[in-house]
C-alpha cells in the first residue's frame, strides 16, 4: 500500500464502494479504501437463496444489542457485513428507495439537495433497471435492479389477498406509487447476488490511482488541530498511519460513530469515561439510533408442500397506509419459509410460511457507544426498541393487518392452521407479549451520525462534512436523519453518489 493519497475511504461497503469508484474516475485523485474484512470468497454470498444463513458467518461482525426491555429483555443479533461489499453481501437484495415524502425531512434537516427531486437523479444514475429507462428509472447505471416477471405461487396468492382486502397493487415499489402489493425489485444479475462492490468497486479496481487494502481496521482519524491528517489503522496486524488530506468514513451506522468517538469527536462526557480526550464536543455522535422492526411472525402450516423459492425467499413487500398523516406506515412481507426468533421453535422448511409484519416510521430512539478501548472492542448498542408507545401500537396494528391478509380467500389453497401467534392470542396484552418475543431487526439501522445544520443536534452538515473538522466527512446510513419507509440500501447508494458529486464540486446532471 503506497501513498500518500488524496482521499481515504474507510469501509468498502455500499457507500464506500460507490465513493471509491466515483472518486477514482478522476485519474489525478489517488484513492485508498481501507476495509476491515476480506474479499467475498464464500460461495454462499452469490447465491440469493443463502442470505438468511450468512448471519454469524466469517463475514459478519457479529454485533449484539444490550438487553431490550421492550422486547422481553432479549438481546438482538445485528448482522453487519465485514467483507468487501459490506452488508450488501448479507442483505435480502430488495431495492426500495423509500416514499418520496421521506426525503422532505432530510431536506428540512440538512438543506436543499436532499429532497426526493434532487436524489432522483442519483437513484436513476445508479441503476440498470430491467424495465428500461423512464422518468423514474435509469437503465445505464452500475447496479442491476430486476423486477421479476414471476414470483412464487404462494406469493402470487398473497398479493391477490392484499387486493381482496382493498389494497390497490402498485406494481413497483419505486414507481409512481409505493403502497399496495408489488413484487420486490432485486439487485440480482444473471441469477446471482449483485453486491454494491460487484457493481461499482470491482470494475474500478484496475485503475492505477485506486488502492484497496483488506484486513485494515481503522482505529481513529488523526487530527492536527481541527484538520484531518489521515487515519491510524491496523493493517494485516500492524499499526500504520495512512495519510491523506480528505478522510471519508463509510463504515456504517455502527462503526462510523465509533471511529469518530475513538478520534475524540463525540459527546465529551462519554469520551471522558473511556479515557478519550475530546477534540470536538459533538453530542449527537452515536445518538438518534433507530431501526425497522419486523415480527417473525404470523406463521401458518401449509396445506400442501411448499415448493422452494427460485428468487430469495422474501419476494414481496406490501406497504400499507392505515394511520392518518403518514405516506405509508405498515409493511408486510410474505416469506416462503417459516421465520421465527430464538423464542420459538420453527417447523421444517417446506411445511410452513410466514407473513412478517412491521411498521415503517419508528419513534423510538437509542444510542451506540464505545464498549472499551481499541477498534475491536464490542460496542454498546441500545436501539431502545418499542420504548415509544406509538411504536407498540403500530406493531400491534401491523399484526392485525398480517392476519387480515393471511385470512383472505385468495390464500385458502395454501393456508392451514395458524401456528404463531396462535388462534387463541387475541387480547391486546397477549399480542404485545407475543410481539415482544417475535420482534427482530429488519437490518436497517440508521441515524448515528445524522446530517443537519446545527452541530448540537447533528454530526455532519448538508455536504456531509463533520462539524468542526476540516477534511473529514461521513457517508453511509449513519447520516440518515430519519429512516426511509423501506430497506435503506438504495438510499445509501444515492447518498454516496451525491457525496461524490459534492466532493468533486459537480452539479447533478
Amino acid at each position: 500500500m503506497s501513498g500518500p493519497f488524496d482521499a481515504i475511504v474507510v469501509g468498502a461497503g455500499s457507500a464506500g464502494s460507490v465513493l471509491a469508484a466515483r472518486l477514482s474516475e478522476d485519474p489525478a485523485r489517488r484513492v485508498c479504501v481501507l476495509e476491515a474484512g476480506g474479499l467475498p470468497t464464500d460461495p454462499r454470498i452469490a447465491d440469493p437463496l443463502q442470505w438468511p444463513f450468512l448471519a454469524g458467518s466469517a463475514i459478519d461482525w457479529g454485533y449484539r444489542t444490550v438487553p431490550q426491555p421492550g422486547t422481553a429483555g432479549r438481546r438482538h443479533d445485528w448482522p453487519r457485513g465485514r467483507v468487501v461489499g459490506g452488508s450488501s453481501c448479507l442483505h435480502a437484495m430488495a431495492h426500495v428507495r423509500g416514499h418520496p415524502s421521506d426525503f422532505d425531512a432530510w431536506a428540512a434537516a440538512a438543506g436543499p439537495g436532499w429532497d426526493f427531486a434532487t436524489l432522483l437523479t442519483y437513484f436513476r444514475r445508479s441503476e440498470r433497471f430491467s424495465g428500461g429507462a423512464s422518468a423514474l428509472h435509469g437503465a445505464d447505471g452500475p447496479l442491476d435492479v430486476v423486477l421479476p416477471d414471476e414470483v412464487h405461487p404462494l406469493v402470487e396468492a398473497y398479493m391477490r389477498a392484499g387486493e381482496e382486502i382493498g389494497l390497490r397493487p402498485s406494481g413497483d415499489h419505486n414507481g409512481p406509487r409505493m403502497d399496495g402489493p408489488a413484487r420486490n425489485s432485486l439487485t440480482i444479475r444473471a441469477g446471482r447476488r449483485l453486491s454494491v462492490a460487484d457493481a461499482y468497486l470491482t470494475p474500478a479496481q484496475g485503475r492505477p490511482n485506486l488502492t484497496l487494502a483488506c484486513d485494515a481496521v481503522v482505529d481513529r482519524v488523526v487530527l492536527r488541530g481541527n484538520r484531518t491528517r489521515g487515519v491510524e489503522a491496523i493493517v494485516a496486524g500492524r499499526r500504520r498511519l495512512v495519510s491523506a488530506p480528505l478522510v471519508i468514513i463509510a463504515a456504517g451506522t455502527v462503526a462510523s460513530p465509533l471511529v469518530l468517538m475513538r478520534s475524540g469527536l463525540g459527546p465529551a462526557a462519554d469520551l471522558g469515561r473511556h479515557g478519550v480526550a475530546c477534540a470536538v464536543d459533538l453530542p449527537a455522535v452515536g445518538g438518534n439510533l433507530h431501526d425497522h422492526l419486523l415480527a417473525a411472525g404470523n406463521v401458518y402450516r401449509a396445506r400442501r408442500p411448499l415448493p422452494p423459492s427460485r428468487l430469495q425467499h422474501s419476494e414481496s413487500l406490501m406497504y400499507v397506509t392505515r394511520a392518518s398523516g403518514l405516506a405509508t406506515d405498515l409493511v408486510l412481507a410474505c416469506v416462503v419459509l417459516p421465520v421465527v426468533t430464538e423464542a420459538f421453535q420453527a417447523p421444517p422448511a417446506g411445511t410452513a410460511y410466514t407473513v412478517m409484519c412491521g411498521f415503517t416510521h419508528p419513534r423510538s430512539r437509542g444510542r451506540i457507544g464505545l464498549g472499551g478501548p481499541g477498534p475491536l472492542a464490542p460496542p454498546i448498542i441500545d436501539p431502545a426498541y418499542l420504548t415509544a408507545a406509538e411504536d407498540r401500537h403500530a406493531f400491534r396494528t401491523s399484526l392485525d393487518l398480517a392476519r387480515e391478509v393471511a385470512g383472505a380467500r385468495a390464500l385458502d389453497d395454501w393456508r392451514g392452521r395458524e401456528l404463531l401467534p396462535g388462534p387463541g392470542v387475541r387480547a391486546a396484552d397477549d399480542l404485545d407479549a407475543f410481539l415482544a418475543r417475535a420482534a427482530m431487526t429488519h437490518h436497517h439501522p440508521v441515524g448515528t451520525c445524522a446530517m443537519g445544520l446545527e452541530s448540537a443536534r447533528s454530526v455532519v452538515d448538508g455536504e456531509l462534512r463533520v462539524h468542526g473538522v476540516e477534511g473529514l466527512r461521513v457517508v453511509d446510513a449513519s447520516v440518515i436523519p430519519t429512516i426511509t419507509t423501506g430497506p435503506v440500501n438504495a438510499a445509501v447508494v444515492a447518498i454516496a453518489e451525491r457525496a461524490a458529486d459534492l466532493i468533486a464540486g459537480a452539479a447533478p446532471e
